[in-house]
């Protein structure tokens, strides 16, 4: 039951950042901006939240990461019900940018506990149900909060402060006994784990990062509505989540540089084909591949940062990898719209050929850290 528990708070984060998503024209009309400014309550999320982790895996290791998680999940409920009651479009933004933060104490360190109490030949399916509960998450938020909004989008933000309530009462597993020497934010800046932030930026700024280039690659090409524009977004999450525990089990067994070096070079494929496919149902088939894919790049690199090592600092490398995650995907609008009104394809082709040349270093530099075979068998022989 508290291993479930932790389970469940991966589905918090994803699905408060989202949940806006569907919402954007009742928020505008509620505060009296446009369509447009209520749309950075996406990035009055995410920047935050991405920024905050690159400390708050050490931070929350230092202070008891189960004593943090709890703290947090009280803080959100807090920042919810703020943004739930908020009169006015600042205010709102405020509780966003702190819900965000209050993420960034949940999200790596439910990644390292689940890793401290998982057998590392199981670690990919464990991180692999953990990704599908994300999936989860960030597939059902546009959903529930277009529910939400047909009353109004406010009671999205209390269901979201019961849900934190709950997890805040919830069993969650002891912590174990502090290091003699606390962790420090400088040791979870290790070779392996800048080279893996590397890889997962690139991957989820040209993969994982494009729902909004697919959109516009739909309605420009097949003038699809929002609802059938939903539906075709959709298929990214719902196929990460089918296969997620499959991925995993392919992480254990076949290593997962061999899942990272997959995702990557099945991802260029398919991102390229969303720029030049002329088939609607193509268009969807291969989103929905690029879940799959952005499940073992997403699987095969936390595999990689929490498996090696004796455990220590664990919760600062992945809070650093998963912040230079987010921010490749905050990258991602920015770096490729401009490519996207050049020529359509274009705007796919160029994310794709990135893909494709951040294999080398997952293949060479991550290699060179430490972590893989030949340096484990070094070791070995001492």
């Amino acid at each position: 039951m508290r291993s479930a528990a932790l389970y469940v708070g991966g589905l918090l984060g994803p699905f408060a950042s989202g949940v806006v998503a569907s919402m954007l024209p009742e928020l505008g009309s509620t505060f009296d901006v446009s369509q447009n400014t209520a749309a950075n309550s996406l990035t009055a999320y995410l920047l935050p939240f991405a920024l905050a982790m690159l400390v708050s895996g050490t931070l929350g290791e230092r202070w008891g990461p189960m004593r943090t998680i709890r703290v947090a999940y009280a803080g959100f409920v807090v920042v919810a019900l703020l943004a739930a009651i908020a009169p006015w479009f600042w205010l709102f933004q405020v509780s966003r940018g702190l819900q965000g933060v209050a993420n960034a104490f949940t999200t790596p360190l439910l990644l390292t506990k689940l890793a401290a109490i998982t057998p590392k030949e199981r670690l990919g399916r464990t991180l692999g149900l953990y990704g599908a509960v994300q999936s989860i998450g960030q597939t059902s938020a546009p959903l529930v909060g277009g529910l939400a909004a047909e009353s109004s989008w406010r009671w999205a933000f209390v269901g979201i402060a019961v849900v934190a309530g709950v997890l805040t009462a919830s069993a969650l597993p002891p912590d174990e006994v502090a290091p003699e020497q606390p962790p420090r934010l400088r040791d979870a800046w290790q070779p392996v784990v800048l080279w893996s932030g590397v890889v997962i930026f690139v991957a989820w700024a040209c993969l994982a990062g494009l729902p909004f280039l697919v959109a516009f690659r739909v309605d420009d090409a097949f003038a699809l509505g929002p609802g059938a524009r939903g539906l075709v977004l959709t298929a990214f999450g719902l196929a990460g989540f089918v296969s997620a525990r499959l991925v995993g089990a392919a992480a254990d067994r076949f290593g997962p540089r061999v899942a990272v070096c997959l995702g990557l070079l099945l991802g260029a494929v398919t991102v390229g084909a969303i720029g030049v496919a002329g088939s609607l149902p193509l268009v969807a088939l291969a989103w929905a591949v690029g879940g799959v894919c952005g499940q073992l790049v997403l699987v095969g690199i936390n595999a990689l940062v929490l498996g090696g090592g004796d455990g220590t600092g664990r919760g600062g490398a992945i809070s650093v990898v998963t912040a230079l995650r987010f921010l490749g995907m905050s990258a991602s609008p920015a770096a490729f719209t401009p490519l996207y009104r050049t020529d359509p394809a274009l705007g796919f082709l160029v994310p794709g050929a990135l893909l494709v040349a951040s294999t080398p270093l997952l293949a060479h530099r991550i290699f060179r850290s430490g972590t893989g075979p030949r340096a484990r068998l070094r070791h070995s022989r001492g």
